[in-house]
């Protein structure tokens, strides 16, 4: 099977052709493994190689004597691809780490193989809460978001405020499969009721016979359990059917700011959704954006660029401290012993399932008249704190908690 697979530094070429040493001798090589040009390039894509590379350059790598690659790939949303990629990279390529991941369907197969290889995984783009669940490994931290945090924090306060009926649009794969399951629970657990759900194909440009289906149920909100470009066309194509003027309410599970540019702040107003990270939360946060922004078309940093960024900063911090990155439980068995904290993050924890806990955001996309600037579009409504924005330790079914 056919993939793509570049490198990004003449290091990394330079070095193919010979074995690769590990950290011990002298190498740590990381791997970003994400969508390179689909639908979800703008959420990670070579964004995420980016910020990878500057993690590795604002953690003084090369000044410490550490030697560090970064190379990339594009699994095209594809599990079978993603997994020949991560086979190619342990096995062939000696890549140590690899950071992203975003579709959840393409991270469990990620997931699985990281295990088997004793390699580490670090997942900022992927959303199931699963792999801090039964697919939980010593091997995985799922560091910026979960399916789970998105439920209880957009899906809770909409309830909260009167939206108690709700019909599902779900992108038919693990992701969205996941993300439904999750907020009907939430929705159910604080009084609402799912009236109906429809699966859509993945990926999607046609929603109209689905958003048709969730206008005739009547539902108060319809819940869209999809991401990247399926939020956007969904949106886009619920605009032209009258539906919220009829009425309706649209709620975005999971999106992105790079969503509400590709939207307009005119279609995207209003809307309610949960974030791990924003740009303009802080004078560290708007730095890296103006960074990211120079450095990748003009395009801010979503909360998985902002991840990649992160953990890369913590692994490094964790291998450096074991001088070695040769056993993959080991590293990450560090990083869960150490507090971890960056510029973009600030401090957190790692829990034994693997869930990296921080700070959550619930947001409101500004009307256009509230905006000030480019790419000023959110407004944070509330602050969650990490003990309450993730799912509960010991209701995940993690294998790796110990029952009390």
């Amino acid at each position: 099977m056919q993939f793509k697979y570049l490198a990004v530094s003449a290091a990394a070429l330079l070095a193919a052709g010979s074995a690769q040493a590990q950290y011990s001798d002298g190498v740590i090589k990381i791997g970003v493994l994400n969508d390179q040009s689909g639908l979800y390039a703008d959420v990670s894509g070579p964004g995420g190689t980016w910020a990878a590379k500057k993690a590795v350059e604002d953690y003084g790598a090369a000044a410490k004597g550490l030697k560090v690659e970064v190379v990339f790939a594009d699994h095209q949303n594809k599990p079978d691809i993603g997994s020949n990629i991560a086979r190619q990279w342990y096995d062939v390529d000696k890549v140590d780490v690899i950071v992203d991941v975003p579709t959840s369907s393409v991270a469990l197969a990620i997931n699985q193989i990281t295990k088997e290889k004793n390699k580490v995984f670090l997942g900022s783009g992927p959303a199931t809460a699963d792999l801090t669940g039964p697919a939980c490994s010593p091997n995985t931290i799922h560091w910026t978001y979960d399916t789970w945090a998105l439920a209880n924090g957009t899906g809770k306060a909409i309830v909260q405020t009167g939206g108690k009926t709700w019909f599902f649009l779900t992108a038919d794969y693990a992701f969205g499969h996941a993300l439904e399951r999750d907020t009907k629970a939430v929705v159910e657990a604080n009084g609402g009721k799912t009236l109906g759900a429809v699966r859509t194909p993945f990926p999607g440009t046609d929603f109209s016979s689905f958003l048709l289906q969730a206008q005739a149920s009547k539902a108060q909100i319809i819940g869209l359990a999809n991401a990247g470009g399926d939020t956007i066309n969904s949106i886009k194509q619920a605009a032209e059917f009258g539906i919220v003027e009829g009425g309706q309410k649209l709620a975005g599970m999971l999106m992105f700011i790079t969503d509400v540019h590709a939207l307009g702040l005119k279609t995207a107003q209003g809307l309610n959704f949960t974030t791990a990270w924003y740009w303009d939360l802080n004078d560290n946060n708007r730095a890296f954006a103006k960074e990211f922004a120079a450095a990748n078309g003009g395009k801010y940093p979503t909360m998985v660029h902002a991840g990649i960024y992160s953990s890369v900063i913590h692994y490094l911090k964790a291998v450096e401290a074991l001088k070695s990155d040769a056993d993959g439980a080991a590293v990450v068995a560090k990083m869960k012993s150490m507090p971890s904290e960056d510029k973009l993050f600030g401090k957190g924890t790692i829990r034994e399932d693997g869930r990296h806990m921080h700070t959550m955001y619930l947001v409101e996309v500004k009307k256009p008249s509230e905006s000030k600037a480019p790419w000023d579009y959110l407004t944070v409504k509330k602050e969650i704190p990490a003990e309450q924005a993730f799912r509960p330790l010991n209701e995940g079914g993690c294998p790796l908690v110990k029952k009390s």
